[in-house]
């Protein structure tokens, strides 16, 4: 396959073309599938943690907001932004965000099991680094903010995504990993750290206020809602009845269409088109 050309670096003060995004995020995955297991699987748990402290701040920004439907979703998805922005900044391995590698294995730079390694261990250690918030959210006594109102919105997030339909689930992770992918795209478009946040802010907080399904996230969200539906008072406080509280069944039922959802919404509708745009050289 022929060689794309080089292309020139901008200055300083110009972002990147979308041309040069791709590039840059395919050679950004070829690192990525060459990882090496500790630092892979270490990075990862810090990617999980990071997104589960920004689902932290999203329940108490939306806990008796008083703000109404629209304004109390946009307040929670700016909130939320905050994982993505540690994800980002800080560096880590994110599952959903690394969906982009489909860009180099599709153009002949990493090999299939290159990405799937990659993906399996940001996975595994996104569900580590998510859980063990939760339990050390549980054990902080966060639920108990605003006289147990977060323990109630939690119940109740966690009820919502537990009950939702497999072909429901499955089309919001699609939807949601398109506005996140978008986001990690547009921060290599960027030169400083605020670009690269304002870059995040405004799809992060879309995908949220839509309603729309983060595997990761829920790695917190619904384990969180489970810790605090074991107290019957918190339970009852929140109105959910005996069948819909959430439980592990319901965890992997949102879990495996959400994953999915999010497979195709990032590595398909987003790193796919982008291939065949910037990178597909046909013979």
């Amino acid at each position: 396959m022929a060689q794309a050309p080089q292309l020139p670096s901008p200055s300083s003060s110009d972002d990147y073309t979308p041309a040069q995004i791709a590039h840059r995020i395919e050679n950004v995955g070829v690192i990525k599938a060459n990882l090496k297991i500790i630092p892979l699987l270490t990075l990862s748990i810090l990617a999980g943690a990071f997104i589960a402290l920004g689902a932290m701040f999203y329940i108490v920004a939306i806990t008796n907001s008083g703000l109404g439907f629209g304004p109390s979703r946009i307040l929670g998805g700016l909130t939320f932004s905050l994982g993505l922005i540690l994800v980002i900044v800080g560096g880590a391995e994110l599952f959903t965000g690394n969906s982009l590698i489909v860009m180099g294995w599709a153009h002949g730079k990493i090999k299939l099991s290159g990405m799937l390694r990659n993906w399996g261990y940001s996975y595994v250690g996104n569900f580590l680094g998510a859980l063990g918030m939760a339990v050390l959210a549980y054990w902080s006594g966060y639920l108990h903010l605003d006289s147990d109102g977060v323990a109630i919105n939690a119940i109740k997030i966690a009820a919502g995504k537990t009950h939702l339909s497999f072909e429901v689930a499955f089309v919001r992770g699609i939807l949601c990993n398109i506005l996140v992918c978008l986001a990690v795209w547009l921060c290599f478009a960027a030169h400083t750290t605020a670009s690269k946040i304002l870059a995040i802010i405004f799809p992060i907080t879309a995908f949220v206020a839509l309603g729309f399904e983060h595997s990761i996230a829920n790695m917190f969200f619904i384990p969180l809602g489970m810790l605090a539906a074991q107290d019957p008072a918190l339970l009852n406080a929140s109105g959910i009845t005996a069948q819909s509280v959430p439980t592990i069944n319901g965890f992997i039922a949102n879990l495996v269409p959400v994953t999915l959802g999010n497979i195709v919404g990032g590595g398909f509708f987003v790193a796919m088109s982008y291939y065949l745009i910037y990178l597909y050289k046909p013979d």
